[in-house]
């Protein structure tokens, strides 16, 4: 009689072993939701982050994804190095050219159903270049890819200046561009551990969460262009104007309790220690309270310092009203754009190329299998993680200490320190060797990157966001298209004498390839002069269209 009910006692032991498995799993992501609410702050932060975050991390991924396949494409479509170049130089020419227009949408169209439309796109791409046969059909796809993933640079940008005040943005660009990494984290280890069996089945994996992240986008509202406004201290300081000698008006405190703010951004009347305002200062206070929120903390600390702006690069036109060649003469004509473009486009060449032949580089000089490659990579890029998150909250701090400059330093002293941690990793054989050397390189590579994005927008009129954003990706785009093919070239035309690429034709072309680095730090010491009064002449040329509106 018992033999029956033994089936029944275990369906009912798996059933109650299955539920505490899910309510401890339930437990553990509500306890991950909370901490990371309290960190970015708040629930609606949060969603904002994490989205823009994802949006990034799919090119990424998409990039390494296709360098952890190489061996697999290489055999089975019988092309070479070059052509796995090919396929992630194609797309980033594409993205770069389309970047331009993008960069015009986003300063006048809706941003996120733009982008949720992009990703979308990218999504059905992806599954799309699962299924062609030839190394044709798939170059192909690529150039599809190229075009609907160039929407993500500009418009990213454009909604952080929008949704985060700028006492904040190095950090929040810090948390985003943490997605960049952790998508060239699952490119390496777990599509690339994917494509051992099946490089197609990899592409599909990619594609998957492409149709989630598209769904949450569409549901992120549209922030108010140019005006950002976060009270977040318990006194906000309010800025009158008063006109200096040279006739350019100068910022003095006005102050306001938190409440009293508030109250006026409302329309209401309101009462602190000199009595009650009447409608007139009101409207005033009004004006001030907006105007004060759309500068940043490096244009506040411009101002307290008297720093004087180019006045023949105050924007006097409407930049709205700006078509695309006149708004890129524009931002192409700002000294310190030009600086931090030209940095950041030699860090991504560099990191592209990583990204492209990083896994056969490591698998061949140090001897070790996919497997044990992809462990190494995720370490070398939990350091990648940790320079984005410290060098956005350590630039904004040092702003906040009155360091003007500060975003420029951290810049400078990453750039540095990239170049001398890659030479011992490229002349040792031992992967123990290496493992610290790359990851302080991987840690101190992408410590450039949010410093030196939160510093562009410092240095532009909000309403140019869009624009400014586009013309720096068609540059980084450009760079990082270029990368996969030349350092595919290089290893095999110039190191390997033409045959395929060896362990020692790899490390050379890195250890040549890190001479654009190099240049970084050089680059970016000029941006210490030209810095602070780009900054001034930002704000001088957004407050003449306030005054227009």
């Amino acid at each position: 009689m018992s033999e029956p009910e033994l089936p029944a006692k275990r369906t009912q032991d798996i059933t109650r072993y299955t539920s505490k498995k899910a309510a401890r799993i339930s437990d553990v992501a509500s306890w991950t939701q909370r901490h990371l609410e309290d960190i970015l702050g708040g629930k609606d932060r949060t969603r904002v982050i994490v989205v823009l975050a994802c949006v990034l991390g799919m090119a990424s991924a998409d990039t390494a994804t296709v360098g952890a396949s190489a061996s697999q494409l290489v055999s089975q479509l019988h092309i070479t190095n070059t052509d796995i170049g090919l396929l992630v130089t194609v797309p980033s020419l594409l993205a770069a050219v389309g970047s331009l227009p993008f960069g015009i949408a986003a300063d006048r169209l809706k941003r996120t159903t733009i982008l949720a439309l992009a990703v979308l796109a990218w999504g059905i791409t992806m599954i799309w270049s699962a299924s062609v046969s030839s190394f044709g059909g798939l170059l192909f796809t690529r150039v599809v890819l190229g075009l609907v993933t160039a929407a993500a640079g500009p418009i990213t940008a454009s909604l952080v200046g929008d949704y985060f005040p700028g006492s904040e943005r190095g950090r929040i660009y810090g948390y985003i561009l943490t997605g960049e990494l952790l998508g060239a984290g699952i490119g390496f280890e777990v599509t690339g551990d994917i494509s051992v069996f099946s490089w197609r089945a990899a592409f599909i994996t990619l594609a998957i969460p492409a149709f989630v992240i598209a769904r949450f986008m569409f549901k992120l509202p549209e922030p108010k262009r140019g005006s950002k406004i976060a009270i977040d201290e318990n006194t906000t300081q309010i800025n009158g104007t008063q006109t200096d000698d040279d006739g350019y008006e100068q910022n003095r405190p006005f102050d306001f309790t938190k409440s009293e703010a508030s109250n006026i951004r409302k329309g209401s009347r309101t009462q602190n220690n000199t009595g009650q305002y009447g409608t007139e200062e009101r409207d005033v206070a009004q004006n001030q309270y907006r105007a004060y929120h759309q500068v940043t903390d490096a244009q506040r600390l411009a101002m307290d310092l008297n720093i004087k702006p180019y006045k023949e690069r105050i924007l006097r036109k409407d930049p709205r009203k700006l078509r695309i060649i006149a708004a890129t003469k524009y931002v192409m004509s700002i000294p310190t754009n030009l600086i931090l473009i030209a940095a950041g486009a030699s860090g991504y060449f560099f990191l592209a190329g990583v990204a492209t032949f990083g896994m056969e580089f490591v698998t061949k000089w140090y001897k070790i299998d996919q497997f044990f490659a992809g462990l190494l990579m995720l370490v070398v890029g939990a350091g990648a993680v940790a320079g984005v998150l410290l060098s956005g909250r350590i630039s904004d701090a040092l702003i906040k200490r009155g360091i003007l400059c500060g975003r420029i330093y951290i810049a400078i002293a990453a750039a540095s320190l990239t170049t001398v941690s890659f030479i011992p990793a490229l002349i040792t054989n031992s992967p123990l060797a290496a493992l610290p050397y790359l990851t302080i390189a991987a840690f101190s590579l992408s410590a450039q990157n949010p410093p030196i994005d939160a510093a562009r927008l410092d240095i532009v009129q909000p309403l140019l966001w869009g624009r400014a954003e586009g013309a720096r990706t068609f540059v980084r785009t450009a760079a990082q298209a270029v990368a996969p093919t030349l350092f595919g070239a290089v290893s095999e035309y110039i190191f390997a004498g033409g045959s395929s690429a060896t362990a020692d034709s790899l490390r050379w072309t890195f250890a040549i390839m890190l001479l654009p680095l190099a240049a970084n730090a050089l680059i970016m010491i000029k941006a210490i002069k030209t810095y602070p009064r780009d900054v001034a002449t930002a704000y001088a040329s957004a407050d003449n269209t306030r005054k227009r509106s």
